[in-house]
């Protein structure tokens, strides 16, 4: 059984932020992450501690959102898009590189079906092992 401490990014003053885990236990955005060069690493952690310690991030390049309450992390050119939850959470659903100016309806529609498992498991208690 896979523990919620294990997919904890960082917990600041005003947020926590998640990877999203699959019923297997894969977290398609923490892999992703865990192949990236050190400064791509770096970029990310930064805007995930600004967000948990501050609870905002101005810069709209840098944080936005993407429409159907996701939001997207922007360390460019590395997208980790997002979504908040009960609890002070934001879960990280996924990261891929841009390559468009608009977000890829794929990657939203990715995003959005992650979303929606992570409410039905939130709910029958099966996402933390409850």
């Amino acid at each position: 059984m896979v523990k919620d401490f294990e997919y904890i990014i960082y917990k600041g003053k005003y947020f926590s932020i998640e990877w999203y885990y699959s019923e297997k236990g894969d977290s398609q955005p923490k892999e992703y992450y865990d192949e990236l060069d050190v400064t791509s690493q770096a970029k990310f952690l930064y805007l995930v501690e600004r967000m948990s310690d501050h609870g905002k991030i101005s810069n709209k390049k840098l944080f936005n959102t993407e429409g159907d309450g996701l939001f997207a992390f922007k360390p460019q050119p590395e997208r980790f898009l997002t979504f908040f939850t009960k609890g002070k959470k934001l879960i990280i659903t996924s990261a891929f590189r841009k390559k468009t100016q608009k977000l890829p309806n794929k990657e939203k529609k990715k995003a959005l079906k992650i979303r929606m498992d992570y409410e039905n498991r939130i709910e029958t208690g099966d996402y933390y092992g409850e």
